[in-house]
Protein backbone atom coordinates (compact mmCIF):
# COMPACT_ATOMS: atom_id res chain seq x y z
CA UNK A 1 0.00 0.00 0.00
CA UNK A 2 1.38 3.62 -0.72
CA UNK A 3 -1.27 4.48 1.96
CA UNK A 4 -2.76 2.68 4.88
CA UNK A 5 -5.01 5.24 7.47
CA UNK A 6 -5.65 3.82 10.77
CA UNK A 7 -9.06 5.15 11.69
CA UNK A 8 -11.76 5.24 9.12
CA UNK A 9 -14.10 8.47 10.62
CA UNK A 10 -14.83 11.96 10.24
CA UNK A 11 -11.13 12.59 9.34
CA UNK A 12 -9.42 9.55 7.83
CA UNK A 13 -11.97 8.71 5.34
CA UNK A 14 -12.02 12.14 3.56
CA UNK A 15 -8.27 11.78 3.60
CA UNK A 16 -8.25 7.86 1.78
CA UNK A 17 -11.12 9.67 -0.64
CA UNK A 18 -8.46 12.06 -1.72
CA UNK A 19 -5.27 10.06 -1.60
CA UNK A 20 -7.06 7.38 -4.21
CA UNK A 21 -8.22 10.03 -6.40
CA UNK A 22 -4.62 11.04 -6.70
CA UNK A 23 -3.98 7.11 -7.69
CA UNK A 24 -2.41 6.55 -4.36
CA UNK A 25 -3.69 2.61 -3.13
CA UNK A 26 -4.94 3.49 0.07
CA UNK A 27 -5.85 0.69 2.72
CA UNK A 28 -7.82 1.48 5.58
CA UNK A 29 -8.12 -0.19 9.29
CA UNK A 30 -10.18 0.32 11.63
CA UNK A 31 -11.75 -1.80 14.58
CA UNK A 32 -15.22 -0.95 14.06
CA UNK A 33 -16.28 -4.42 12.25
CA UNK A 34 -19.57 -2.35 11.46
CA UNK A 35 -17.80 0.54 9.77
CA UNK A 36 -15.34 -2.35 7.74
CA UNK A 37 -18.76 -4.06 6.86
CA UNK A 38 -19.89 -1.52 5.53
CA UNK A 39 -17.41 -0.05 3.67
CA UNK A 40 -16.65 -3.02 1.97
CA UNK A 41 -20.26 -2.95 1.14
CA UNK A 42 -20.11 0.13 -0.53
CA UNK A 43 -21.96 2.58 2.62
CA UNK A 44 -20.43 5.63 3.84
CA UNK A 45 -21.02 6.65 7.85
CA UNK A 46 -19.66 10.35 6.93
CA UNK A 47 -21.12 13.03 5.85
CA UNK A 48 -18.51 14.29 3.46
CA UNK A 49 -18.03 10.97 1.99
CA UNK A 50 -21.28 9.26 0.03
CA UNK A 51 -21.99 5.91 -1.43
CA UNK A 52 -21.08 6.76 -4.88
CA UNK A 53 -17.92 7.95 -3.27
CA UNK A 54 -17.11 4.68 -1.61
CA UNK A 55 -17.80 2.88 -4.67
CA UNK A 56 -15.52 5.06 -6.52
CA UNK A 57 -12.75 4.17 -3.58
CA UNK A 58 -13.55 0.46 -4.02
CA UNK A 59 -12.90 0.04 -7.80
CA UNK A 60 -9.79 2.55 -7.18
CA UNK A 61 -8.30 -0.32 -5.07
CA UNK A 62 -9.26 0.60 -1.79
CA UNK A 63 -9.04 -1.78 1.18
CA UNK A 64 -10.76 -1.34 4.78
CA UNK A 65 -9.81 -3.82 7.20
CA UNK A 66 -9.89 -4.95 10.82
CA UNK A 67 -6.42 -6.99 10.36
CA UNK A 68 -3.75 -5.21 11.07
CA UNK A 69 -1.24 -6.96 9.04
CA UNK A 70 -2.73 -4.39 6.24
CA UNK A 71 0.34 -2.70 6.89
CA UNK A 72 2.73 -4.91 6.53
CA UNK A 73 4.81 -2.67 3.95
CA UNK A 74 2.99 0.45 3.77
CA UNK A 75 5.01 3.73 2.47
CA UNK A 76 3.19 5.48 4.38
CA UNK A 77 0.78 5.55 7.52
CA UNK A 78 -1.53 8.02 9.08
CA UNK A 79 -3.02 8.07 12.42
CA UNK A 80 -6.86 9.44 12.67
CA UNK A 81 -8.04 8.00 15.66
CA UNK A 82 -10.29 9.75 18.41
CA UNK A 83 -8.77 11.67 21.00
CA UNK A 84 -11.72 12.98 23.74
CA UNK A 85 -11.28 14.32 26.77
CA UNK A 86 -10.39 12.01 29.74
CA UNK A 87 -11.74 12.21 32.78
CA UNK A 88 -8.85 15.20 34.07
CA UNK A 89 -9.72 17.50 31.44
CA UNK A 90 -6.94 16.26 29.51
CA UNK A 91 -6.95 14.35 26.00
CA UNK A 92 -7.44 10.40 26.51
CA UNK A 93 -4.61 8.80 24.64
CA UNK A 94 -5.83 5.53 24.51
CA UNK A 95 -6.80 4.92 20.90
CA UNK A 96 -3.35 6.77 19.79
CA UNK A 97 -1.58 4.30 21.71
CA UNK A 98 -3.11 1.45 20.70
CA UNK A 99 -2.74 2.48 17.39
CA UNK A 100 0.97 3.62 17.44
CA UNK A 101 1.52 0.10 19.48
CA UNK A 102 0.03 -1.47 16.38
CA UNK A 103 2.41 0.31 13.72
CA UNK A 104 5.65 -0.27 15.76
CA UNK A 105 4.68 -3.84 14.96
CA UNK A 106 4.50 -3.55 11.29
CA UNK A 107 7.12 -0.72 10.92
CA UNK A 108 9.93 -1.22 7.95
CA UNK A 109 12.67 1.74 7.32
CA UNK A 110 11.86 4.63 5.33
CA UNK A 111 8.34 4.24 6.25
CA UNK A 112 6.32 7.49 7.14
CA UNK A 113 4.13 7.75 9.97
CA UNK A 114 1.81 10.73 10.57
CA UNK A 115 -0.25 11.70 13.53
CA UNK A 116 -3.10 13.78 12.85
CA UNK A 117 -5.44 13.37 15.77
CA UNK A 118 -5.71 16.44 18.07
CA UNK A 119 -3.75 16.27 21.05
CA UNK A 120 -1.66 18.89 23.24
CA UNK A 121 1.62 19.96 21.96
CA UNK A 122 4.61 17.00 22.65
CA UNK A 123 2.49 14.44 22.11
CA UNK A 124 4.12 13.36 18.92
CA UNK A 125 7.50 13.28 20.46
CA UNK A 126 6.86 12.51 23.96
CA UNK A 127 4.26 9.94 23.71
CA UNK A 128 4.24 8.44 19.79
CA UNK A 129 8.03 8.59 19.30
CA UNK A 130 8.92 6.16 22.04
CA UNK A 131 6.13 3.40 21.28
CA UNK A 132 6.95 3.37 17.61
CA UNK A 133 10.92 3.22 18.86
CA UNK A 134 10.03 -0.22 20.52
CA UNK A 135 9.94 -1.62 17.02
CA UNK A 136 13.91 -1.20 17.48
CA UNK A 137 13.88 2.04 14.58
CA UNK A 138 14.57 5.29 15.42
CA UNK A 139 12.66 8.11 14.43
CA UNK A 140 14.22 10.69 12.42
CA UNK A 141 16.68 7.86 10.99
CA UNK A 142 15.14 4.96 10.30
CA UNK A 143 11.79 6.06 9.57
CA UNK A 144 9.84 9.48 9.00
CA UNK A 145 7.89 10.70 12.02
CA UNK A 146 5.35 13.81 11.43
CA UNK A 147 2.32 15.47 13.03
CA UNK A 148 -0.19 17.17 10.97
CA UNK A 149 -3.86 18.42 12.05
CA UNK A 150 -6.50 17.69 10.40
CA UNK A 151 -8.85 20.56 9.34
CA UNK A 152 -12.24 19.11 7.92
CA UNK A 153 -15.43 21.22 8.40
CA UNK A 154 -18.17 18.80 8.40
CA UNK A 155 -20.72 19.65 5.42
CA UNK A 156 -18.19 22.56 4.52
CA UNK A 157 -19.48 22.54 0.69
CA UNK A 158 -16.15 24.69 -0.60
CA UNK A 159 -13.35 23.49 1.44
CA UNK A 160 -11.87 19.92 1.37
CA UNK A 161 -8.89 17.68 2.31
CA UNK A 162 -7.28 18.98 -1.57
CA UNK A 163 -7.93 22.87 -1.17
CA UNK A 164 -7.57 23.41 2.78
CA UNK A 165 -3.90 24.11 2.98
CA UNK A 166 -2.17 21.23 4.98
CA UNK A 167 0.00 21.81 7.96
CA UNK A 168 2.90 19.20 8.66
CA UNK A 169 5.29 19.34 11.37
CA UNK A 170 8.10 16.66 11.44
CA UNK A 171 10.45 15.70 14.17
CA UNK A 172 13.36 16.46 11.71
CA UNK A 173 14.24 18.48 8.48
CA UNK A 174 13.89 15.34 6.90
CA UNK A 175 10.70 13.94 8.50
CA UNK A 176 9.20 17.10 7.05
CA UNK A 177 10.15 17.17 3.78
CA UNK A 178 8.99 13.12 3.76
CA UNK A 179 5.41 14.93 4.55
CA UNK A 180 5.39 17.58 3.04
CA UNK A 181 6.19 15.72 -0.28
CA UNK A 182 3.57 12.87 0.36
CA UNK A 183 0.67 15.73 1.27
CA UNK A 184 1.92 17.08 -2.32
CA UNK A 185 0.31 14.10 -3.93
CA UNK A 186 -3.06 15.64 -3.08
CA UNK A 187 -3.45 19.11 -1.58
CA UNK A 188 -2.90 21.82 -3.33
CA UNK A 189 -0.70 23.87 -0.66
CA UNK A 190 1.77 22.26 1.78
CA UNK A 191 2.81 24.80 4.73
CA UNK A 192 5.97 23.39 6.72
CA UNK A 193 5.61 24.34 10.16
CA UNK A 194 8.91 24.54 12.40
CA UNK A 195 8.53 20.80 14.05
CA UNK A 196 5.81 18.54 15.54
CA UNK A 197 5.27 20.94 18.58
CA UNK A 198 4.37 23.95 16.48
CA UNK A 199 2.36 21.95 14.09
CA UNK A 200 0.30 20.79 17.29
CA UNK A 201 0.03 24.14 18.86
CA UNK A 202 -1.42 25.21 15.18
CA UNK A 203 -4.41 23.42 15.66
CA UNK A 204 -5.30 23.96 19.49
CA UNK A 205 -4.71 27.92 17.96
CA UNK A 206 -7.32 27.53 15.60
CA UNK A 207 -10.19 26.05 17.81
CA UNK A 208 -9.11 28.03 20.56
CA UNK A 209 -9.60 31.34 19.09
CA UNK A 210 -13.06 30.50 17.80
CA UNK A 211 -14.11 28.94 21.41
CA UNK A 212 -13.09 32.75 23.08
CA UNK A 213 -14.88 34.22 20.25
CA UNK A 214 -18.43 32.35 20.39
CA UNK A 215 -17.74 32.89 24.15
CA UNK A 216 -17.76 36.63 23.92
CA UNK A 217 -20.79 36.54 21.87
CA UNK A 218 -22.39 34.25 23.95
CA UNK A 219 -22.12 35.99 26.90
CA UNK A 220 -23.08 39.66 25.12
CA UNK A 221 -25.95 37.87 24.43
CA UNK A 222 -27.15 37.50 27.69
CA UNK A 223 -26.78 40.98 29.36
CA UNK A 224 -27.68 42.76 25.83
CA UNK A 225 -31.39 40.96 26.44
CA UNK A 226 -31.14 42.74 30.41
CA UNK A 227 -30.27 45.87 28.02
CA UNK A 228 -32.82 45.58 25.52
CA UNK A 229 -30.17 45.42 23.08
CA UNK A 230 -30.09 43.56 19.42
CA UNK A 231 -27.09 41.93 19.58
CA UNK A 232 -27.75 40.40 16.11
CA UNK A 233 -28.26 43.82 14.53
CA UNK A 234 -24.82 44.90 16.33
CA UNK A 235 -23.04 42.03 15.08
CA UNK A 236 -24.18 42.90 11.26
CA UNK A 237 -23.44 46.83 11.90
CA UNK A 238 -19.82 45.67 13.24
CA UNK A 239 -19.37 43.10 10.44
CA UNK A 240 -19.30 46.05 8.03
CA UNK A 241 -16.08 47.14 8.96
CA UNK A 242 -13.36 46.08 5.90
CA UNK A 243 -10.59 45.20 8.71
CA UNK A 244 -10.19 44.40 12.31
CA UNK A 245 -13.10 42.66 12.74
CA UNK A 246 -14.53 39.02 12.45
CA UNK A 247 -18.03 38.75 12.89
CA UNK A 248 -19.07 35.63 15.52
CA UNK A 249 -22.51 34.76 16.81
CA UNK A 250 -24.27 33.44 19.90
CA UNK A 251 -25.74 30.19 20.16
CA UNK A 252 -27.37 27.47 22.44
CA UNK A 253 -23.74 26.61 23.04
CA UNK A 254 -20.75 24.48 20.51
CA UNK A 255 -20.98 21.51 19.54
CA UNK A 256 -18.63 19.19 17.45
CA UNK A 257 -14.88 17.62 18.58
CA UNK A 258 -13.30 20.70 17.86
CA UNK A 259 -14.55 24.00 19.60
CA UNK A 260 -15.67 22.35 22.55
CA UNK A 261 -13.08 19.51 23.14
CA UNK A 262 -9.86 20.61 21.34
CA UNK A 263 -9.03 23.84 23.67
CA UNK A 264 -8.86 21.77 26.98
CA UNK A 265 -5.71 19.71 25.05
CA UNK A 266 -4.04 23.26 25.88
CA UNK A 267 -5.27 24.16 28.74
CA UNK A 268 -4.50 21.02 30.13
CA UNK A 269 -0.92 20.92 29.12
CA UNK A 270 -0.78 24.79 30.85
CA UNK A 271 -1.85 23.68 34.12
CA UNK A 272 1.11 20.74 33.81
CA UNK A 273 2.97 23.57 33.93
CA UNK A 274 1.54 24.89 37.25
CA UNK A 275 -1.24 27.79 36.55
CA UNK A 276 -4.35 27.91 34.66
CA UNK A 277 -4.99 28.65 31.18
CA UNK A 278 -7.86 31.14 31.93
CA UNK A 279 -8.86 32.82 29.02
CA UNK A 280 -9.50 29.15 27.57
CA UNK A 281 -11.25 28.03 31.35
CA UNK A 282 -13.56 31.17 31.07
CA UNK A 283 -14.86 30.37 27.49
CA UNK A 284 -15.61 26.90 28.74
CA UNK A 285 -17.35 28.07 31.19
CA UNK A 286 -19.45 30.09 29.48
CA UNK A 287 -20.22 28.00 26.60
CA UNK A 288 -21.19 25.10 28.56
CA UNK A 289 -23.68 27.55 30.95
CA UNK A 290 -25.87 28.68 27.65
CA UNK A 291 -27.35 25.62 27.45
CA UNK A 292 -29.35 26.23 30.62
CA UNK A 293 -29.59 30.10 29.90
CA UNK A 294 -31.56 28.71 26.35
CA UNK A 295 -34.46 26.74 28.45
CA UNK A 296 -34.12 30.10 30.98
CA UNK A 297 -35.50 32.05 28.21
CA UNK A 298 -37.86 29.52 27.00
CA UNK A 299 -39.35 29.50 30.45
CA UNK A 300 -39.65 33.26 30.20
CA UNK A 301 -41.28 33.44 26.97
CA UNK A 302 -43.87 30.46 28.27
CA UNK A 303 -44.55 32.65 31.25
CA UNK A 304 -45.47 35.61 28.96
CA UNK A 305 -47.90 33.51 27.45
CA UNK A 306 -49.79 32.73 30.61
CA UNK A 307 -48.25 29.05 30.55
CA UNK A 308 -45.56 26.56 32.83
CA UNK A 309 -42.95 24.91 31.59
CA UNK A 310 -44.95 21.65 32.86
CA UNK A 311 -46.95 19.95 30.39
CA UNK A 312 -46.12 22.38 27.90
CA UNK A 313 -45.45 21.07 24.09
CA UNK A 314 -41.80 22.17 23.47
CA UNK A 315 -40.64 21.20 19.67
CA UNK A 316 -37.06 21.55 19.20
CA UNK A 317 -35.16 21.57 15.83
CA UNK A 318 -32.02 20.38 14.60
CA UNK A 319 -30.28 18.40 16.91
CA UNK A 320 -26.84 18.22 15.31
CA UNK A 321 -24.09 19.78 16.10
CA UNK A 322 -23.79 22.59 12.76
CA UNK A 323 -26.75 22.77 9.51
CA UNK A 324 -26.87 20.43 7.15
CA UNK A 325 -25.64 17.30 8.44
CA UNK A 326 -26.13 14.37 10.82
CA UNK A 327 -23.01 14.48 13.17
CA UNK A 328 -24.45 15.12 16.72
CA UNK A 329 -21.15 14.98 18.73
CA UNK A 330 -20.60 17.50 21.37
CA UNK A 331 -23.79 18.93 20.08
CA UNK A 332 -25.74 21.57 22.72
CA UNK A 333 -29.40 19.96 21.79
CA UNK A 334 -29.38 17.35 24.21
CA UNK A 335 -28.36 19.28 27.41
CA UNK A 336 -31.32 21.12 26.27
CA UNK A 337 -33.44 18.45 25.49
CA UNK A 338 -32.06 17.12 29.36
CA UNK A 339 -33.24 20.16 31.34
CA UNK A 340 -36.55 20.55 29.35
CA UNK A 341 -37.43 17.34 30.58
CA UNK A 342 -36.45 17.74 33.84
CA UNK A 343 -38.74 20.54 34.06
CA UNK A 344 -41.42 18.91 32.50
CA UNK A 345 -41.73 19.57 29.03
CA UNK A 346 -44.18 17.42 26.54
CA UNK A 347 -40.44 17.12 24.25
CA UNK A 348 -40.17 15.93 21.06
CA UNK A 349 -37.93 16.89 17.97
CA UNK A 350 -37.67 17.71 14.37
CA UNK A 351 -33.94 16.72 12.64
CA UNK A 352 -33.92 16.76 8.68
CA UNK A 353 -30.64 14.21 9.37
CA UNK A 354 -31.70 12.56 12.13
CA UNK A 355 -34.32 10.04 12.32
CA UNK A 356 -34.02 8.44 15.57
CA UNK A 357 -32.60 10.73 18.58
CA UNK A 358 -32.20 9.93 22.71
CA UNK A 359 -31.55 11.70 25.58
CA UNK A 360 -29.76 9.63 28.66
CA UNK A 361 -31.07 6.43 26.83
CA UNK A 362 -34.56 7.68 26.49
CA UNK A 363 -35.60 8.26 22.94
CA UNK A 364 -37.70 11.54 21.86
CA UNK A 365 -40.58 11.36 19.67
CA UNK A 366 -39.90 12.59 16.06
CA UNK A 367 -42.43 15.07 14.57
CA UNK A 368 -42.80 12.86 11.41
CA UNK A 369 -44.86 16.01 9.84
CA UNK A 370 -43.31 19.59 10.57
CA UNK A 371 -45.56 21.87 10.07
CA UNK A 372 -48.31 20.02 11.60
CA UNK A 373 -45.53 19.73 14.80
CA UNK A 374 -45.22 23.39 14.38
CA UNK A 375 -48.88 24.67 14.76
CA UNK A 376 -49.19 21.98 17.48
CA UNK A 377 -46.53 23.16 19.67
CA UNK A 378 -47.01 25.78 22.46
CA UNK A 379 -43.02 26.52 22.28
CA UNK A 380 -40.89 26.31 18.83
CA UNK A 381 -37.29 25.94 19.76
CA UNK A 382 -34.57 26.66 16.71
CA UNK A 383 -30.99 24.67 17.92
CA UNK A 384 -29.90 24.12 14.87
CA UNK A 385 -30.94 26.17 11.25
CA UNK A 386 -30.41 23.16 8.44
CA UNK A 387 -31.63 25.27 5.40
CA UNK A 388 -34.39 23.08 5.40
CA UNK A 389 -35.89 25.49 7.90
CA UNK A 390 -37.26 28.24 6.13
CA UNK A 391 -37.70 31.34 7.89
CA UNK A 392 -40.78 32.62 7.00
CA UNK A 393 -42.54 29.24 6.67
CA UNK A 394 -41.20 28.48 10.85
CA UNK A 395 -42.49 31.94 11.70
CA UNK A 396 -46.15 31.30 10.02
CA UNK A 397 -46.95 28.22 11.34
CA UNK A 398 -45.61 28.51 14.85
CA UNK A 399 -47.23 30.09 17.74
CA UNK A 400 -44.44 30.68 19.89
CA UNK A 401 -40.73 30.52 18.13
CA UNK A 402 -37.22 30.73 20.06
CA UNK A 403 -34.40 30.99 17.61
CA UNK A 404 -31.40 30.76 19.07
CA UNK A 405 -29.56 30.78 15.57
CA UNK A 406 -30.60 33.82 13.82
CA UNK A 407 -32.39 32.38 11.68
CA UNK A 408 -35.11 34.50 11.58
CA UNK A 409 -33.70 37.58 12.63
CA UNK A 410 -33.70 39.40 9.05
CA UNK A 411 -37.56 38.74 8.72
CA UNK A 412 -40.27 41.76 9.12
CA UNK A 413 -41.44 43.07 12.52
CA UNK A 414 -44.59 41.91 12.17
CA UNK A 415 -44.07 38.67 13.24
CA UNK A 416 -41.95 39.82 16.20
CA UNK A 417 -44.76 39.23 18.92
CA UNK A 418 -44.25 35.79 18.26
CA UNK A 419 -40.78 35.60 17.67
CA UNK A 420 -37.80 36.18 20.00
CA UNK A 421 -33.84 36.04 19.21
CA UNK A 422 -31.24 34.77 21.43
Amino acid sequence: MDLVVIGLGYVGLPLVREAGRAGLRVGGLDRDARVVAGLKAGLSHVDDVSAEDVEHMLAAGFTPSRDEDILDGARTIVICVPTPLSTDGGPDLTAVRAAAQTVARHLDPGTLVVLESTTYPGTTDEVVRPILEESGLVAGEDFHLAFSPERIDPGNPVYGVRNTPKIVGGLTPSCAHAAAAFYGKFVDHVVQAKGTREAEMAKLLENTYRHVNIALVNEMAVFCNELGIDLWDSIACAATKPFGFQAFYPGPGVGGHCIPIDPNYLSYKVRSLGYPFRFVELAQEINERMPRYVVERAQALLNREGQAMKGAKVLVLGVTYKPDIADQRESPARPVARRLRKMGADLSFHDPHVERWEVDGEPVPRARVLYTALAEADLVIVLTDHREYDPESLTRHARLLFDTRGATRRLEETAAERVELL
